[in-house]
Protein backbone atom coordinates (compact mmCIF):
# COMPACT_ATOMS: atom_id res chain seq x y z
CA UNK A 1 0.00 0.00 0.00
CA UNK A 2 1.00 3.38 -0.70
CA UNK A 3 -0.65 7.11 0.44
CA UNK A 4 0.58 10.36 -1.07
CA UNK A 5 -1.50 13.70 0.23
CA UNK A 6 -1.57 15.16 -3.33
CA UNK A 7 -2.66 18.35 -1.86
CA UNK A 8 -4.22 19.78 1.84
CA UNK A 9 -6.48 22.55 2.31
CA UNK A 10 -5.86 26.37 2.82
CA UNK A 11 -8.68 26.87 5.23
CA UNK A 12 -9.07 23.36 6.49
CA UNK A 13 -7.38 20.15 7.07
CA UNK A 14 -9.60 18.55 4.03
CA UNK A 15 -6.72 16.78 2.53
CA UNK A 16 -7.17 15.27 -1.34
CA UNK A 17 -5.04 11.70 -1.76
CA UNK A 18 -4.03 8.81 -3.35
CA UNK A 19 -4.19 5.40 -1.92
CA UNK A 20 -2.68 2.43 -3.71
CA UNK A 21 -3.54 -0.83 -3.46
CA UNK A 22 -3.25 -4.24 -5.23
CA UNK A 23 -6.83 -4.38 -6.73
CA UNK A 24 -6.33 -0.48 -8.02
CA UNK A 25 -5.65 3.06 -6.75
CA UNK A 26 -8.52 4.89 -4.66
CA UNK A 27 -9.00 8.57 -4.68
CA UNK A 28 -9.63 10.43 -1.41
CA UNK A 29 -11.93 11.55 0.33
CA UNK A 30 -13.66 8.35 -0.50
CA UNK A 31 -16.86 6.50 0.33
CA UNK A 32 -16.88 3.14 0.46
CA UNK A 33 -20.77 1.66 -0.14
CA UNK A 34 -20.87 -1.70 2.27
CA UNK A 35 -21.20 -5.37 0.61
CA UNK A 36 -21.50 -6.97 4.00
CA UNK A 37 -22.07 -10.35 2.69
CA UNK A 38 -19.83 -10.32 -0.50
CA UNK A 39 -22.71 -8.56 -2.12
CA UNK A 40 -23.30 -3.95 -1.45
CA UNK A 41 -27.57 -5.12 -1.47
CA UNK A 42 -29.14 -5.19 -4.79
CA UNK A 43 -26.37 -3.98 -6.80
CA UNK A 44 -24.47 -5.91 -9.22
CA UNK A 45 -20.52 -5.05 -9.57
CA UNK A 46 -21.12 -3.72 -12.86
CA UNK A 47 -23.57 -1.02 -11.27
CA UNK A 48 -21.00 -0.18 -8.53
CA UNK A 49 -18.36 0.27 -11.23
CA UNK A 50 -21.28 2.49 -13.27
CA UNK A 51 -21.63 4.84 -10.08
CA UNK A 52 -18.04 5.45 -9.82
CA UNK A 53 -17.39 2.96 -6.56
CA UNK A 54 -13.62 2.47 -5.90
CA UNK A 55 -13.73 0.50 -2.94
CA UNK A 56 -15.93 -1.43 -0.68
CA UNK A 57 -16.52 -2.85 2.44
CA UNK A 58 -17.05 -6.62 3.60
CA UNK A 59 -17.69 -8.19 6.75
CA UNK A 60 -15.70 -10.48 8.41
CA UNK A 61 -18.28 -11.86 10.77
CA UNK A 62 -20.45 -12.79 8.38
CA UNK A 63 -18.35 -14.06 5.63
CA UNK A 64 -16.83 -16.40 8.59
CA UNK A 65 -20.01 -18.01 9.18
CA UNK A 66 -21.27 -18.03 6.02
CA UNK A 67 -19.83 -19.17 3.48
CA UNK A 68 -16.76 -19.66 5.44
CA UNK A 69 -13.34 -17.80 4.54
CA UNK A 70 -11.66 -21.27 3.70
CA UNK A 71 -14.73 -21.69 1.18
CA UNK A 72 -13.73 -18.21 -0.42
CA UNK A 73 -10.25 -18.43 -0.44
CA UNK A 74 -10.83 -21.84 -2.35
CA UNK A 75 -13.10 -20.01 -4.59
CA UNK A 76 -10.06 -17.65 -5.60
CA UNK A 77 -10.36 -15.22 -2.76
CA UNK A 78 -12.99 -12.41 -2.39
CA UNK A 79 -12.42 -10.40 -5.03
CA UNK A 80 -13.00 -13.58 -7.85
CA UNK A 81 -15.80 -14.94 -5.43
CA UNK A 82 -18.31 -11.49 -6.11
CA UNK A 83 -16.50 -10.34 -9.42
CA UNK A 84 -15.44 -7.29 -7.36
CA UNK A 85 -12.00 -6.54 -9.21
CA UNK A 86 -11.34 -3.23 -7.73
CA UNK A 87 -9.84 -2.51 -3.94
CA UNK A 88 -11.96 -4.48 -0.71
CA UNK A 89 -11.52 -3.26 3.02
CA UNK A 90 -12.72 -6.21 5.60
CA UNK A 91 -13.48 -4.87 8.91
CA UNK A 92 -12.66 -7.30 11.79
CA UNK A 93 -16.14 -8.12 13.60
CA UNK A 94 -15.50 -6.37 16.14
CA UNK A 95 -18.62 -3.84 15.62
CA UNK A 96 -21.12 -6.93 15.02
CA UNK A 97 -20.02 -8.35 18.25
CA UNK A 98 -21.03 -5.15 19.82
CA UNK A 99 -24.30 -5.54 18.20
CA UNK A 100 -24.93 -9.08 19.42
CA UNK A 101 -24.34 -7.64 23.39
CA UNK A 102 -27.11 -9.96 24.63
CA UNK A 103 -25.06 -13.17 22.72
CA UNK A 104 -21.70 -12.36 23.25
CA UNK A 105 -19.04 -11.94 26.24
CA UNK A 106 -15.57 -10.55 25.77
CA UNK A 107 -12.15 -11.34 27.50
CA UNK A 108 -8.58 -10.15 27.38
CA UNK A 109 -8.17 -13.41 25.32
CA UNK A 110 -10.82 -13.27 23.22
CA UNK A 111 -14.31 -11.91 21.90
CA UNK A 112 -16.97 -15.11 22.06
CA UNK A 113 -20.67 -15.08 20.43
CA UNK A 114 -23.47 -16.87 19.68
CA UNK A 115 -24.01 -17.23 16.01
CA UNK A 116 -26.91 -14.82 14.81
CA UNK A 117 -27.77 -17.73 12.21
CA UNK A 118 -27.92 -21.32 14.19
CA UNK A 119 -26.78 -20.29 17.58
CA UNK A 120 -23.43 -22.11 17.57
CA UNK A 121 -20.63 -20.11 19.49
CA UNK A 122 -17.28 -19.20 18.09
CA UNK A 123 -14.33 -17.45 19.83
CA UNK A 124 -13.08 -14.56 17.54
CA UNK A 125 -9.43 -14.09 19.06
CA UNK A 126 -7.39 -11.25 16.76
CA UNK A 127 -5.31 -14.10 15.36
CA UNK A 128 -7.86 -15.73 14.01
CA UNK A 129 -9.45 -12.30 12.65
CA UNK A 130 -6.45 -11.82 11.15
CA UNK A 131 -6.24 -15.34 9.35
CA UNK A 132 -9.98 -14.85 8.42
CA UNK A 133 -8.90 -11.74 6.29
CA UNK A 134 -5.94 -12.65 4.92
CA UNK A 135 -7.76 -15.87 3.62
CA UNK A 136 -10.23 -13.94 2.13
CA UNK A 137 -7.78 -11.58 0.38
CA UNK A 138 -8.56 -8.08 1.37
CA UNK A 139 -6.72 -4.97 0.00
CA UNK A 140 -6.91 -3.18 3.85
CA UNK A 141 -7.83 -5.64 6.89
CA UNK A 142 -8.95 -4.12 10.25
CA UNK A 143 -7.56 -5.14 13.76
CA UNK A 144 -10.09 -6.69 15.82
CA UNK A 145 -11.05 -4.32 18.56
CA UNK A 146 -13.47 -3.46 21.08
CA UNK A 147 -16.66 -1.45 20.50
CA UNK A 148 -18.13 0.17 23.40
CA UNK A 149 -21.67 1.52 23.19
CA UNK A 150 -22.98 4.93 23.53
CA UNK A 151 -23.43 6.39 26.11
CA UNK A 152 -20.87 4.39 28.68
CA UNK A 153 -18.90 5.17 31.38
CA UNK A 154 -14.99 6.33 31.25
CA UNK A 155 -14.21 3.07 33.26
CA UNK A 156 -15.94 0.54 30.34
CA UNK A 157 -14.27 3.21 27.41
CA UNK A 158 -10.76 3.04 28.87
CA UNK A 159 -11.32 -1.16 29.52
CA UNK A 160 -12.26 -1.18 25.37
CA UNK A 161 -9.52 1.07 24.95
CA UNK A 162 -6.68 -1.49 26.52
CA UNK A 163 -7.82 -4.05 25.36
CA UNK A 164 -8.70 -3.12 21.57
CA UNK A 165 -4.79 -2.09 22.08
CA UNK A 166 -3.88 -5.14 23.19
CA UNK A 167 -5.53 -6.46 20.64
CA UNK A 168 -3.96 -4.39 18.06
CA UNK A 169 -0.33 -5.87 19.09
CA UNK A 170 -1.49 -9.49 18.58
CA UNK A 171 -3.18 -8.93 15.53
CA UNK A 172 0.38 -7.33 13.99
CA UNK A 173 2.18 -10.44 15.46
CA UNK A 174 -0.02 -12.52 14.27
CA UNK A 175 0.61 -11.84 10.28
CA UNK A 176 1.87 -13.87 7.68
CA UNK A 177 1.31 -12.22 4.71
CA UNK A 178 1.84 -8.58 3.80
CA UNK A 179 -1.36 -7.38 5.14
CA UNK A 180 -2.39 -3.79 5.05
CA UNK A 181 -3.64 -4.00 8.59
CA UNK A 182 -5.40 -0.44 10.11
CA UNK A 183 -5.79 0.06 13.77
CA UNK A 184 -9.14 1.42 15.11
CA UNK A 185 -8.86 4.21 17.57
CA UNK A 186 -11.39 3.73 20.55
CA UNK A 187 -12.03 5.45 23.81
CA UNK A 188 -15.76 6.47 23.56
CA UNK A 189 -17.48 10.14 24.15
CA UNK A 190 -14.18 10.99 26.06
CA UNK A 191 -11.71 13.34 24.01
CA UNK A 192 -8.26 12.34 26.45
CA UNK A 193 -9.13 8.44 26.12
CA UNK A 194 -9.33 9.21 22.36
CA UNK A 195 -5.82 10.83 22.38
CA UNK A 196 -4.33 8.21 24.45
CA UNK A 197 -5.65 5.56 22.45
CA UNK A 198 -4.02 7.28 19.22
CA UNK A 199 -1.16 7.85 20.77
CA UNK A 200 -0.62 4.50 22.00
CA UNK A 201 -1.66 2.79 18.88
CA UNK A 202 0.89 5.03 16.31
CA UNK A 203 3.71 3.92 18.52
CA UNK A 204 2.94 0.76 17.20
CA UNK A 205 3.01 2.15 13.54
CA UNK A 206 0.12 0.70 11.48
CA UNK A 207 -0.05 1.27 7.79
CA UNK A 208 -3.45 3.11 8.54
CA UNK A 209 -6.18 3.89 11.43
CA UNK A 210 -9.16 4.07 11.77
CA UNK A 211 -11.44 5.88 14.49
CA UNK A 212 -14.44 3.17 15.40
CA UNK A 213 -17.22 3.49 18.31
CA UNK A 214 -18.76 6.82 16.77
CA UNK A 215 -21.70 7.55 14.82
CA UNK A 216 -23.76 5.19 17.29
CA UNK A 217 -25.93 7.97 18.15
CA UNK A 218 -23.83 10.58 20.47
CA UNK A 219 -24.75 14.09 19.01
CA UNK A 220 -23.22 15.10 15.97
CA UNK A 221 -21.40 18.08 17.70
CA UNK A 222 -19.53 15.37 20.07
CA UNK A 223 -18.70 13.21 17.00
CA UNK A 224 -17.00 16.31 15.20
CA UNK A 225 -14.90 17.12 18.46
CA UNK A 226 -13.78 13.51 18.88
CA UNK A 227 -12.95 13.11 15.40
CA UNK A 228 -10.80 16.49 15.57
CA UNK A 229 -9.02 15.00 19.56
CA UNK A 230 -7.92 12.22 17.00
CA UNK A 231 -6.60 13.63 13.81
CA UNK A 232 -4.12 16.13 15.59
CA UNK A 233 -2.38 12.91 17.33
CA UNK A 234 -2.17 10.49 13.97
CA UNK A 235 -0.02 10.94 11.02
CA UNK A 236 0.14 13.15 8.38
CA UNK A 237 1.31 10.37 6.03
CA UNK A 238 -1.07 7.51 6.83
CA UNK A 239 -5.19 7.18 5.69
CA UNK A 240 -7.62 8.25 8.78
CA UNK A 241 -10.75 6.24 8.29
CA UNK A 242 -14.35 7.29 10.23
CA UNK A 243 -16.19 4.01 10.24
CA UNK A 244 -20.18 4.10 9.64
CA UNK A 245 -20.45 7.52 9.43
CA UNK A 246 -23.08 8.24 6.25
CA UNK A 247 -25.11 11.30 6.80
CA UNK A 248 -23.33 13.90 4.02
CA UNK A 249 -22.91 16.34 6.41
CA UNK A 250 -21.04 14.20 8.93
CA UNK A 251 -18.55 13.26 5.93
CA UNK A 252 -18.33 16.85 4.87
CA UNK A 253 -17.26 18.16 8.56
CA UNK A 254 -15.11 15.18 8.76
CA UNK A 255 -13.44 15.75 5.51
CA UNK A 256 -12.81 19.17 6.92
CA UNK A 257 -11.49 17.39 9.85
CA UNK A 258 -8.70 15.40 8.05
CA UNK A 259 -10.73 12.25 7.71
CA UNK A 260 -9.73 10.25 4.15
CA UNK A 261 -12.17 7.53 4.52
CA UNK A 262 -16.12 6.34 4.94
CA UNK A 263 -18.21 3.90 4.98
CA UNK A 264 -21.97 3.56 5.81
CA UNK A 265 -24.99 1.13 5.02
CA UNK A 266 -26.95 4.46 4.72
CA UNK A 267 -27.26 4.76 1.15
CA UNK A 268 -28.17 0.87 0.52
CA UNK A 269 -30.48 0.65 3.52
CA UNK A 270 -32.34 4.11 3.12
CA UNK A 271 -33.08 3.26 -0.89
CA UNK A 272 -34.63 -0.06 -0.34
CA UNK A 273 -37.24 1.45 2.29
CA UNK A 274 -37.88 4.48 0.48
CA UNK A 275 -35.40 7.28 1.04
CA UNK A 276 -33.57 9.02 -1.88
CA UNK A 277 -31.15 11.16 -0.87
CA UNK A 278 -30.78 14.09 -3.23
CA UNK A 279 -28.98 17.68 -3.47
CA UNK A 280 -31.71 19.21 -2.20
CA UNK A 281 -31.92 16.50 1.11
CA UNK A 282 -33.70 13.47 1.61
CA UNK A 283 -36.92 12.42 -0.04
CA UNK A 284 -39.54 9.39 0.68
CA UNK A 285 -40.53 8.56 -1.75
CA UNK A 286 -43.89 6.66 -0.52
CA UNK A 287 -45.45 9.89 0.24
CA UNK A 288 -48.83 10.70 -1.70
CA UNK A 289 -47.45 14.02 -2.89
CA UNK A 290 -45.59 11.73 -5.63
CA UNK A 291 -48.07 10.27 -7.13
CA UNK A 292 -48.73 12.23 -10.44
CA UNK A 293 -45.10 13.89 -10.47
CA UNK A 294 -43.30 13.61 -13.54
CA UNK A 295 -40.16 14.99 -12.28
CA UNK A 296 -37.13 13.06 -11.59
CA UNK A 297 -35.94 12.32 -7.66
CA UNK A 298 -33.53 14.92 -8.05
CA UNK A 299 -33.38 17.21 -11.35
CA UNK A 300 -29.60 17.96 -10.33
CA UNK A 301 -28.73 14.47 -10.59
CA UNK A 302 -27.59 12.32 -14.15
CA UNK A 303 -27.97 8.83 -12.75
CA UNK A 304 -29.77 6.02 -14.69
CA UNK A 305 -32.58 5.86 -12.25
CA UNK A 306 -33.15 9.84 -12.49
CA UNK A 307 -32.54 10.05 -16.26
CA UNK A 308 -34.92 7.59 -17.19
CA UNK A 309 -37.61 7.52 -14.49
CA UNK A 310 -40.17 9.82 -12.48
CA UNK A 311 -41.12 10.05 -8.88
CA UNK A 312 -44.81 8.83 -9.76
CA UNK A 313 -43.53 5.75 -11.15
CA UNK A 314 -40.98 5.43 -8.30
CA UNK A 315 -43.73 5.48 -6.10
CA UNK A 316 -45.75 3.00 -7.66
CA UNK A 317 -43.16 0.24 -7.39
CA UNK A 318 -42.62 1.04 -3.78
CA UNK A 319 -46.44 0.86 -2.84
CA UNK A 320 -46.88 -2.15 -5.18
CA UNK A 321 -44.34 -4.02 -3.52
CA UNK A 322 -42.08 -4.57 -6.46
CA UNK A 323 -38.46 -5.49 -6.48
CA UNK A 324 -37.10 -2.79 -8.84
CA UNK A 325 -38.43 0.16 -6.71
CA UNK A 326 -35.44 -0.63 -3.87
CA UNK A 327 -33.11 -1.69 -6.58
CA UNK A 328 -33.37 1.98 -8.46
CA UNK A 329 -33.63 3.82 -5.61
CA UNK A 330 -30.42 2.30 -3.78
CA UNK A 331 -28.32 2.67 -7.57
CA UNK A 332 -29.24 6.54 -7.05
CA UNK A 333 -28.34 6.76 -3.81
CA UNK A 334 -24.83 5.05 -4.79
CA UNK A 335 -24.41 7.59 -7.20
CA UNK A 336 -25.61 10.48 -5.06
CA UNK A 337 -22.61 9.58 -2.78
CA UNK A 338 -20.23 8.97 -5.03
CA UNK A 339 -21.26 12.34 -7.03
CA UNK A 340 -20.80 14.06 -3.31
CA UNK A 341 -16.91 12.74 -2.77
CA UNK A 342 -16.07 13.80 -6.39
CA UNK A 343 -17.21 17.16 -5.66
CA UNK A 344 -15.40 17.10 -2.43
CA UNK A 345 -12.41 16.37 -4.12
CA UNK A 346 -12.92 19.07 -6.66
CA UNK A 347 -13.62 21.88 -4.35
CA UNK A 348 -10.18 20.37 -2.53
CA UNK A 349 -7.83 20.36 -5.92
CA UNK A 350 -9.34 24.20 -6.50
CA UNK A 351 -8.63 25.28 -2.59
CA UNK A 352 -12.72 25.80 -2.24
CA UNK A 353 -13.42 23.59 0.47
CA UNK A 354 -15.12 25.68 2.85
CA UNK A 355 -16.81 28.04 0.30
CA UNK A 356 -18.32 24.91 -1.38
CA UNK A 357 -19.16 23.08 1.53
CA UNK A 358 -20.89 26.13 3.02
CA UNK A 359 -23.16 26.63 -0.20
CA UNK A 360 -23.46 22.14 -0.61
CA UNK A 361 -24.69 22.34 3.16
CA UNK A 362 -27.03 25.44 2.61
CA UNK A 363 -29.01 23.34 0.17
CA UNK A 364 -29.01 20.26 0.85
CA UNK A 365 -30.19 21.21 4.95
CA UNK A 366 -33.15 23.64 3.46
CA UNK A 367 -35.14 20.78 3.55
CA UNK A 368 -36.99 21.40 0.18
CA UNK A 369 -36.40 18.02 -1.91
CA UNK A 370 -39.96 18.43 -3.40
Amino acid sequence: MKFEVVRSGLETRARLGRLSLAHGVVKTPVFMPVGTQATVKTMTPAELDESGTEMIVCNTYHLYLRPGHRRIQALGGLGKFMNWSRPILTDSGGFQVYSLAALSRVTDEAAEFQSHIDGSRHLFTPELVVEIQEALGSDIAMCLDECPPYPVSRQKAEEALCRTKLWAGRCQKAQKQDTNLFAIVQGGTYPELRRRSATELVELDFPGYALGGLCLGEPSGLTYELVDSVTDVLPSDRPRYLMGAGYPEDIIEAVKRGVDMFDCVLPTRNGRTGTAFTSKGRLIIRNARYSDDKRPLDEACDCYTCRNFSRAYLRHLFIAGEALGPRLLTFHNIWFFQSLMKQIRAAIDKGKFESWSRLFLDRYQSGKAG
